[in-house]
């Protein structure tokens, strides 16, 4: 009986030791892929914010989603003091002005997408995202002519699967560094103190083309550009080119 006893208890020892030894294999065989699924899921995909550049050059910007009233005076001061812009352009914006976004086009600027309807892109799924870039690219296409290669998420809002979606069709997402707030109708003197203040080569300043006092303030900060030995360009001019990756504070730089 005491042989039958002893037996039985080396048996159970045994199968829990073997227990114990495929637990631990199977905790080892999984880690791996464990943590290569936790590192992804915390892994921030950001758009370019600025960029790292060596030249004396920042990035000018417009977003249009609504009205134009200000944007022939724009474009006309623009002109004036010969520089290029990047004017990011919504479907709803193209249906109601074609002639204006054709005029944008023939003045030497830059056209971006900034989807077709306006919404939260952080809110809508893979098709619908794709979908809205798709819709956003043919129409900037037939419209203008132009074929672009920036796009920029409205409200500046993203996530993950937004920037991961945006690549993956061959453009660049592009958010900005400096916000002027001209939709908040500050006063010229407001915006230009809000650009300049802190401006520096790589930036990326956001304006809107029906701010109601853009328009005036361009020229004082076109003029704050200059003294500073500054160089307003189009996003697309900015960007460097070449093998580069973007940090964990959205700045472009060469690998």
């Amino acid at each position: 009986m005491k042989t039958i006893i002893i037996r039985k208890k080396t048996l159970r020892l045994a199968a829990g030791l073997l227990l114990l030894c495929l637990l631990a294999t199977g905790i080892m065989l999984l880690q791996p892929n464990h943590l290569i699924s936790q590192v992804s899921s915390q892994t921030r995909l950001l758009p370019i914010y600025e960029v790292a550049t060596c030249d004396d050059q920042v990035a000018i910007s417009f977003d249009a989603s609504w009205g134009a009233e200000y944007t022939p005076d724009l474009l006309n001061i623009l002109d004036e003091y010969q520089v290029k812009a990047t004017f990011f352009l919504v479907n709803i914006w193209l249906e109601e002005y074609p002639q204006l976004a054709r005029e944008i086009a023939l003045r030497g600027h830059e056209i971006g997408m900034h989807s077709t309807t306006h919404p939260h892109f952080s809110q809508l799924s893979d098709g619908e995202i794709l979908q809205e870039l798709k819709d956003n690219y043919e129409l900037i296409q037939q419209t203008t002519g132009y074929t672009p290669k920036l796009f920029r998420p409205p409200f500046g809002d993203y996530n993950n699967k937004v920037v991961e979606l945006v690549n993956a069709c061959g453009y660049d997402c592009i958010q900005w560094s400096v916000d002027s707030l001209d939709w908040k109708d500050l006063e010229a003197d407001e915006i230009c103190q809000r650009v300049t203040k802190d401006i520096q080569a790589g930036d990326i300043v956001l304006f809107h083309n029906n701010g109601l006092h853009t328009a005036e303030a361009l020229p004082q900060i076109l003029d704050c550009f200059r003294e500073m030995g500054l160089e307003a360009v189009p996003v697309c001019e900015l960007l460097l080119e070449g093998d580069c990756y973007i940090d964990y504070n959205g700045v472009q730089r060469s690998k």
